[in-house]
């Protein structure tokens, strides 16, 4: 019996200790975790700060796309210490942006295949024929004979005709194009833009 009272005194001290050492580990990492008094909250502000301007934004996209295209103009100019600020015309710039998302969005085509090319008959609303007209006759005279392809606006009741003449291995490729595509390939739109936004003749 003694023997026995030895080893079960010994068990119950035994879990006694085991206990003691698991409610000081539990202690000590609460205290780990939870302790902040030590912790410098303005530094930690100031690097996250910091590490957000040496890094890019977390987007890129600004909104609606004719507010992008002109936020970003508005900060390549604001950037330069020497922009005259008297013939800016972000005004202009504005409805022609306009006009754009008109056409893109609202105008109506009719494509016929002709020999040598494609021509497109593009109408609109009231609101839009003027934006088509405008966005036609520009494109036609700033793009003619650019890579061989031969360009022909001309103003029709509701908006305009688009005659495009190309070379006979880029016959395939107008087709697919269609007008959308067509008025929207290639990267001239953004230099016209930068030009409208200094008040200057965008199709020089």
């Amino acid at each position: 019996m003694k023997t026995f009272f030895t080893i079960k005194n010994k068990l119950i001290i035994a879990g006694f200790i085991i206990s003691a050492i698991g409610v000081t580990n539990i202690a000590l990492a609460k205290t780990t975790i939870m302790d902040h008094s030590t912790m410098n909250h303005n530094k930690m502000m100031h690097n996250t700060k910091t590490n957000n301007k040496k890094s890019s934004m977390p987007v890129l996209e600004p909104g609606q796309s004719a507010f992008a295209a002109i936020a970003e103009i508005v900060a390549k100019l604001e950037s330069n210490p020497n922009t005259n600020w008297n013939v800016i015309d972000i005004k202009g710039l504005r409805e022609h942006l306009r006009d754009m998302n008109k056409v893109i969005i609202d105008a109506v085509t009719v494509a016929k295949e002709i020999d040598g090319g494609m021509q497109f008959t593009v109408t609109g609303g009231v609101d839009v024929k003027s934006s088509i007209r405008r966005m036609t006759l520009a494109h036609a005279t700033f793009m003619n004979n650019v890579n061989g392809w031969e360009y022909k606006a001309k103003k029709v009741d509701g908006g305009a005709v688009v005659t495009v003449l190309v070379p006979p291995q880029d016959q395939a490729k107008i087709k697919a194009l269609g007008f959308f595509g067509m008025i929207a390939s290639g990267s001239h739109h953004q230099l016209h833009h930068w030009k409208m936004a200094l008040g200057q003749n965008a199709h020089d």
